[in-house]
């Protein structure tokens, strides 16, 4: 099948016998630990450069007085737990100012205030 001319890999092509390296599979045992090999050092490259950032971190938040984002939600789940200890229901919302009872005296307090500004016999009027 091989022909003057042709290449190793035109007879695979063309659907030769394949030659078969007699190291074959210790070369690619070897090729592979070295693979494995060079991840690990990458691996260890990288977790080094982000030990290396967290302490500049750490010193930054240290000298400002940053809290990590961890150490405020874990703060703010506390928080909750601890106002919803004794609970058996869900925590109540908070009531936004302006809302509830407020309101009725804010406008008790409007309507005084316009009767001020009306004529006497008016205002008598409005008082009953």
């Amino acid at each position: 099948m091989n022909q003057p001319g042709a290449t190793k890999d035109m007879g695979k092509m063309l659907g030769g016998e394949e030659e078969k390296d007699p190291d074959a599979a210790k070369k690619e045992e070897e090729r592979q630990e070295a693979l494995r090999q060079q991840e690990e050092e990458r691996k260890a490259k990288y977790a080094k450069m982000e030990a290396e950032r967290e302490n500049v971190r750490q010193g930054i938040r240290d000298k400002y007085g940053i809290k990590k984002k961890e150490e405020r939600e874990a703060e703010a789940q506390a928080a909750l737990e601890a106002n919803a200890e004794g609970s058996l229901t869900r925590p109540k919302k908070a009531i936004p100012p302006g809302c509830g009872d407020e309101d009725e005296e804010e406008e008790e307090s409007i309507l005084d205030t316009v009767i001020k500004y009306l004529p006497g016999p008016l205002q008598d009027m409005f008082k009953k």
